[in-house]
């Protein structure tokens, strides 16, 4: 067996099923052996689409994703996706090639440092000077991505130890002196939490990305309904908790909802689970959540007390700390009888600010519109990925999520160019459930090259442009605090996505008028192959949100709210 049929063999003793990469000369030992492998390997016409294919693989199921790509330009391709993956917690390994050994540090032929340059951006990065360490490494690099606080690992493979014989293939991985994520929260922190829970009056419970990576959402579902919380997250919590419960406030933060924003602010009892208070959470951290008494619970301790204060820290993997919690909550009686009132004032509140969504009378179509036929189509199950921008912030806001790790979206990077080949990715990782990317016109258009990836591999996924021909958000920027400036922002009116699509003999349509989308999208789900709907959306329409640098409750560009009755929820949330 040589380093190439290791490294094969080792993913595929971690059950591995798919590949995302391109190939080139450091990487052809490699390369040679998936020829007859039974690894699916997907090639992608941008490496950067590797990685981010990967990541969306990881993101929908659970699973560690892998991409692979060759030395130099090809390494460097990947470090965007490692970058995403690494802000948003998401488990890839990135196998990247690399010079022979003897030419490493003369500057030799596509040759870089790709452990110097993604040492920031990777939980841990490797390179095998011995072919025998190779299945060690892929085994011990597995572990590290998707355990604590998952993210990506780096492999960076010497082509000669590609090539060269190993003296027994020993699959253990290493032992890793000093890497031991707590996984328990300490009791005396957890007491503290429950003592505060149960004193508070006004408790709101924040949701991060960190419920959904370790499964607590049935937890934190137990929590609302035994404290009676209202429940709001953040952009990567989104799902962990159904938005079409009576105690959801939808996101919070810059883009945030009205009634999240206002709770927050007002609440005496934050209870923060899974999340890193990013400035796109808090707004200006001086005047988040005056009033209230934070307990934050993450597995990651470096997170605790880094851009918020807080009163009672818990570190630990989330669904263990929250079932230690509801193990003493729930033998509490009467814990409630203020807590009611509370809860009754916000669901009030909540119904009275509902956000606009129908707008099935106006043209040019809106995007909340868009939003609101796609979500009449699709069913829970569905996934949904979306680029980043106006068109992410638009479904973040008014997109009701049910279910965790059916709402896919670059967080913390914000990485233009990710929902197209994220959806990709989770369509391989779960082939039976529907996947619709939803996608800015300019972000698409930094991957549309891999609309060839997807024709090739006929990976049956629904592409929805949000088509304003602008760089919306940085427009609805540009018009709200530069004196309309518009400074290079406009997009042109090239290309026809229609014909572009047609260029890949994909099947598209364009939408522009209410009623459309969902028809258009209903077709291209039942149709069973991959489509494009390109949706001609209101240039002019923004997304209320809080400027930089000021407090939560700072809301501009307010949106006018239903005007038709809501039905109230009932307080049990059942």
């Amino acid at each position: 067996m040589n380093g190439g049929q290791a490294i094969v063999q080792a993913l595929l003793d971690e059950g591995v099923e798919t590949v995302f990469g391109y190939p080139g000369g450091a990487v052809l030992p490699l390369y040679d052996v998936l020829y007859d492998s039974e690894l699916k390997h997907i090639l992608v016409r941008h490496e950067q689409c590797a990685a981010h294919a990967a990541d969306g693989y990881a993101r929908a199921s659970g699973k560690v994703g892998v991409c692979m790509a060759t030395s130099g330009p090809g390494a460097t391709n990947l470090v965007t996706g490692i970058a995403t993956a690494y802000m948003d917690s998401s488990p890839i390994i990135a196998i990247a090639g690399q010079v022979a050994t003897q030419l490493i540090g003369n500057d030799a032929f596509q040759e870089v440092d790709m452990l110097g340059i993604t040492m920031p951006i990777t939980k841990h990065s490797f390179r095998p000077n011995n072919p025998n360490d190779i299945p060690r490494i892929i085994k011990s690099s597995f572990k590290i991505a998707r355990t604590g606080r998952p993210g990506p690992v780096v492999i960076d493979l010497p082509k000669d130890i590609q090539e060269a014989k190993l003296d027994e293939y020993i699959n253990k991985p290493f032992k890793l002196p000093g890497y031991k994520p707590t996984l328990k929260g300490h009791p005396l922190q957890i007491k503290k939490a429950v003592d505060a829970i149960i004193n508070a009056k006004k408790p709101v419970i924040l949701a991060g990305g960190g419920v959904i990576i370790s499964g607590a959402s049935k937890e934190l579902k137990r929590l609302a309904k035994t404290i009676k919380a209202p429940v709001t997250t953040t952009l990567l919590g989104k799902g962990s908790f159904p938005e079409d419960h009576p105690y959801s406030l939808g996101m919070l933060g810059m883009h945030g909802r009205k009634v999240a924003n206002l709770t927050v602010n007002e609440c005496d009892c934050l209870i923060a689970i899974g999340c890193r208070f990013s400035d796109r959470t808090t707004g200006n951290i001086a005047e988040f959540a005056p009033n209230a008494k934070i307990i934050h619970i993450d597995i990651d301790p470096a997170e605790i007390g880094k851009n918020i204060e807080v009163d009672i820290p818990i570190v630990g993997d989330a669904k263990k700390v929250l079932q230690d919690i509801l193990k003493i909550l729930e033998k509490k009686e009467d814990i409630n009888s203020e807590k009611k009132e509370w809860i009754e004032k916000t669901i009030e509140f909540r119904n009275k600010c509902m956000p606009r969504i129908s707008f099935d009378k106006e043209i040019p179509l809106k995007p909340q519109q868009a939003i609101k036929e796609i979500m009449e189509t699709i069913d829970d199950d569905t996934i949904v990925t979306t680029d980043v921008g106006q068109n992410q912030m638009w479904m973040a806001h008014f997109y009701t999520s049910k279910k965790p790790r059916k709402f896919i979206s670059s967080g913390g990077l914000g990485t233009m160019g990710f929902g197209f080949p994220a959806a990709m990715g989770a369509k391989m990782a779960l082939p039976e459930e529907d996947v619709v990317a939803v996608c800015g016109d300019g972000g698409f258009l930094m991957v549309s090259q891999d609309l060839a990836t997807l024709k090739e591999y006929d990976i049956p996924i629904t592409i929805c442009i949000m088509d304003n021909r602008h760089l919306g958000m940085v427009a609805q920027w540009q018009r709200l605090f530069y004196d309309e400036r518009m400074s290079h922002t406009y997009l042109g009116e090239v290309p026809d996505f229609v014909k572009l699509a047609e260029a890949y003999n994909i099947d598209a349509e364009r939408v522009e008028k209410p009623g459309e989308v969902k028809e258009a999208l209903k077709s291209a789900i039942n149709s069973g192959g991959p489509t494009i709907i390109d949706i001609v959306i209101d240039p002019m329409e923004i997304l209320p949100m809080v400027p930089p640098g000021r407090g939560l409750t700072e809301i501009v560009g307010e949106y006018k709210v239903e005007t038709k009755a809501i039905k109230k929820g009932k307080v049990e949330g059942e």
